[in-house]
């Protein structure tokens, strides 16, 4: 027999595992980096996206489905190369501006859920919760990128003072 939640699930699944892989970037990014308001910042992020996931595996089992507990293989791959790349660069705005990266693939995610009309309202509700959490992670790392980047700017000796 077919669940008739199963689109439902099926898109709550796809957001949860998108939120560990964000929960995962951050987790890494606070071991990447050598400055411990980052590394709270990041960690911090981590378990908000935990708690967001948990929320949606929670709603996917109230439908009577099994709840997304891994993040994808292709963000394994994408940290993976953010370890090279941040190893190579050694700068803190190369790091945020991958997680930076990571949210906006996560942000357009959930714009594509919230779209999908042939969600439930009460699903469609849960997402939009969830959505405001990442779009103020996705908010807060733009502005921090911008602000790493100015500063880098104002350490140049050639930046006009």
């Amino acid at each position: 027999m077919s669940n008739p939640n199963s689109h439902d699930i099926k898109v709550l699944n796809g957001l949860a595992e998108g939120l560990i892989d964000s929960a995962d970037g951050y987790a890494e990014a606070a071991v990447e980096t050598a400055d411990l308001r980052y590394r709270d910042l990041f960690l911090r992020r981590s378990e908000e996206r935990r708690q967001v996931a948990a929320d949606l595996q929670t709603a996917v089992r109230g439908m009577g489905g099994h709840p997304e507990d891994e993040g994808s293989i292709l963000a394994k791959a994408q940290r993976a190369f953010m370890d090279i790349k941040h190893a190579l660069m050694r700068d803190e705005a190369s790091v945020v501006g991958s997680i930076e990266s990571g949210e906006a693939h996560l942000q357009a995610r959930f714009d594509r859920a919230l779209s999908d009309e042939a969600l439930s309202a009460t699903t469609r509700e849960t997402i939009r919760r969830a959505h405001a959490a990442v779009r103020t992670g996705q908010d807060e790392m733009h502005v921090l990128r911008r602000s790493l980047e100015g500063r880098q700017d104002a350490d140049n000796p050639l930046y006009p003072q």
